[in-house]
């Protein structure tokens, strides 16, 4: 057996043992029109306010502009494969419905100490650089990983995997080693467009395009400020991202749970009373989600979309913590909150309760959302 053929068997296998359940290679070049299509969709202002798309673009374009020297992409896998149907949650009004991604440890900690550790053994085999990348710098994990064989990008440009469905955590290697390459895979969703047809927000303007301004995880997790009242009622209970067009596709048959403990959904993330979540300060905001992807967004954020779901589950037991949320310390909370009391109360009420809330310290966030709504 050749040398680099053996050594990328054995690459594989210290992956495996490691937790990573696919391990391919390919070359760490991108073909020009993967790096023209992402030009294209920012020209598009298709990345929303996520500037680091634009700011980044020339060195994303392939990863020999973000590193000259690279010669292969180590490209590698771990099922984060949900227990059950995480659309089965939407219908529980008064439950939290929080991405199967996020309801345990935070991904990025756990695969880049593994991929630390797989990258060392590397580099002490072939004496040769290498560079760890977990969704943190500008590097296109997707396409690198449909190249690699992994899967392939479906219309809802996530990767899809015949063996684990959608539920795929992607990490890379870059090394100046030349190693063997694996057939990059062929896309098999045919004439399927269900990911695109359950979209709440129509966030895909066409097969294999993004709309991030649309996304409800773009604006649960990455967007500052106020939820634009056009999406408010379609983001449901989902308060940490969504995973509709990742849930629905048909290649999940083949998924399975995964083996990783850290990755398994906590109890307390599966189903979260709203009511529960709505009454969190900062500091046991902190507690709840230490470890946690949550965590990085920061209470405010999180209690402005934790108030949304509350206008949409129309409980009425809510009233009493959305009633104290109008007067949190952070106008974007008070702001959803009173979307909330507007949806939870009659109209005669909520007018009511305007006058007694409304005061002429109130800021102008504040103050519109009482006067649309009244």
């Amino acid at each position: 057996m050749p040398e680099k053929q053996k050594l990328k068997q054995n690459l594989q296998a210290r992956a495996k043992s490691l937790g990573f359940d696919v391990c391919k290679i390919t070359p760490a070049t991108l073909p020009h029109h993967i790096g023209n299509k992402l030009e294209q969709a920012i020209e598009l202002n298709r990345h929303a306010s996520m500037a680091w798309m634009e700011t980044t673009l020339e060195r994303r374009k392939t990863p020999t502009a973000m590193w000259d020297e690279a010669n292969s992409a180590i490209m590698l896998g771990m099922n984060y494969g949900p227990d059950s149907n995480p659309l089965e949650t939407l219908s529980q009004k008064s439950k939290a419905t929080i991405s199967v991604y996020a309801r345990n440890r935070d991904y990025h900690d756990l695969i880049k100490g593994k991929l630390k550790t797989l990258a060392g053994w590397l580099a002490s085999k072939t004496s040769e650089d290498v560079k760890v990348f977990v969704d943190t710098a500008p590097l296109m994990e997707k396409p690198l990983a449909k190249q690699a064989g992994i899967g392939w990008q479906g219309k809802h440009t996530n990767l899809v995997s015949r063996e684990f469905g959608s539920w795929l955590f992607l990490g890379a290697i870059l090394t100046k080693a030349e190693l063997p390459s694996d057939q990059a895979e062929t896309d098999h969703c045919g004439s399927c467009q269900s990911c695109l047809d359950i979209c709440p927000t129509n966030a895909f303007p066409a097969p294999y395009q993004l709309d991030a301004g649309r996304c409800i995880s773009y604006l649960t997790i990455e967007h500052d400020g106020a939820i634009p009242i056009e999406f408010r009622e379609d983001m449901g209970n989902r308060i940490y991202g969504c995973d509709d067009c990742l849930a629905i596709c048909p290649w999940n048959k083949y998924a399975q749970e995964t083996s990783q403990m850290k990755l398994q959904a906590r109890d307390d993330l599966k189903t979260p009373d709203l009511k529960d979540l709505a009454g969190l300060d900062d500091k046991s905001f902190r507690a709840k989600f230490s470890g946690s992807p949550i965590k990085r967004i920061g209470r405010n954020k999180f209690l402005r979309n934790v108030m949304i779901a509350v206008g949409n589950s129309k409980d009425e037991t809510l009233k009493a913590v959305t009633l104290n949320n109008i007067k949190d310390g952070n106008p974007m909370v008070r702001g959803a909150s009173v979307w909330a009391l507007s949806r939870l109360e009659d109209q005669s009420s909520f007018a009511n309760i305007r006058m007694k809330e409304l005061d002429s310290e109130a800021d102008e966030t504040v103050r519109d959302e009482w006067d649309r709504h009244a």
